[in-house]
């Protein structure tokens, strides 16, 4: 059994691991033999597997997709997961350190780096790159943003006072250990390291109760991005599969009658290209002004493409994002 397989089986089970091995495109030395020892590699990459299917469970569009890719015996090259987060005026959010702060003590013992900021001042956001040191090709990327609630009205900060401010932590005894561990020595034994991971993989969620309706609608109208986090928590936002001619799979995927951004996004030195399917729908769950809780349609996820050309500096792959691209791309969750 290989290393990949025995963090991620426990999660999806034998036959969706095997799925997901295949379809993803893995380097070799993220998958070697298991040993009672795991490399922060290997785990950074089981863990962003593990969210990958997840994401897909709520994500149609995303999923009809990648059934495309399947039935072609194709892989698919993932290339970043996105996440949203929040910071309230003062202090935590709730139990939850504040803002990117929750993702910064996951990601950076797992070998992450914050390599670049993404001011989004249209969004009140900041975009940050975390890009993996040992693998930053092949280890998918995070783009991290932070939602200011102190640049929102009144009355909206107070909303996301009342639904934010009551997040919990889910990290808890075991995982943080595991985190120690990986920070300390770039590893973790393979007991601890399967009793972290499904923890870990929670903090990618929801940590606040149901809203209230009138707060939801509060957040709605003075920020989509803080609305989404409402009812998405902290969960991928979209994931992307990194592919050779994006502007060819947009009008592949225009012709099969799947619901796509009308332009790519080309960022300023014209080597990062971007465009996605606009977010699937789903039931959320409210509490209305009786107390009642109440279902309704609200935008979930979304799956994204990307293509990245070589940077001439460097004669690399061009890893870097693009302000004006992410924020065109996060309007695919707007109502």
């Amino acid at each position: 059994m290989t290393m990949l397989q025995t963090l991620i089986e426990p999660s999806l089970g034998t036959a969706q691991t095997a799925r997901f091995l295949k379809l993803v495109a893995i380097d070799p030395a993220l998958d070697t033999p298991q040993t009672d020892t795991v490399p922060r590699a290997p785990f950074a990459m089981a863990l962003n597997i593990i969210l990958l299917a997840q994401l897909l469970e709520r994500v149609p569009t995303g999923t009809a997709y990648v059934a495309d890719i399947e039935a072609r015996g194709d892989t698919l090259v993932f290339d970043h997961g996105a996440l949203r987060t929040i910071k309230l005026p003062r202090g935590d959010t709730g139990a939850l350190p504040a803002g990117e702060l929750a993702f910064r003590r996951i990601l950076e013992p797992l070998g992450y780096s914050d390599v670049a900021d993404y001011p989004l001042p249209k969004l009140k956001m900041m975009g940050r790159a975390y890009c993996h040191a040992d693998f930053p090709e092949a280890i998918p990327q995070y783009f991290l943003s932070e939602l200011f609630v102190d640049q929102l009205p009144e009355d909206a900060q107070e909303a996301a006072q009342r639904v934010f401010g009551a997040s919990f932590d889910p990290l808890d005894a075991t995982a943080l250990a595991a985190l120690k561990s990986f920070a300390d020595t770039r590893a973790c034994p393979l007991d601890l390291a399967l009793a972290a991971m499904p923890t870990i993989v929670k903090a990618f969620g929801r940590q606040h109760p149901i809203p209230a309706l009138a707060d939801y609608q509060l957040l709605k109208a003075a920020s989509a991005e803080a609305a989404w986090i409402a009812t998405e928590g902290n969960s991928f936002n979209h994931a992307t599969d990194r592919v050779a001619h994006v502007e060819a799979v947009a009008e592949e995927q225009r012709a099969l009658g799947r619901a796509i951004k009308n332009r790519l996004e080309v960022s300023a030195s014209g080597r990062v290209r971007q465009t996605a399917f606009r977010a699937d729908w789903l039931k959320r769950e409210f509490v209305d002004d009786a107390g009642a809780t109440i279902a309704l349609d609200v935008p979930g996820s979304f799956w994204e493409f990307i293509s990245r050309d070589l940077d001439p500096a460097t004669g690399q792959l061009d890893l870097a994002f693009d302000s004006s691209n992410a924020t065109g791309i996060f309007a695919m969750t707007r109502i």
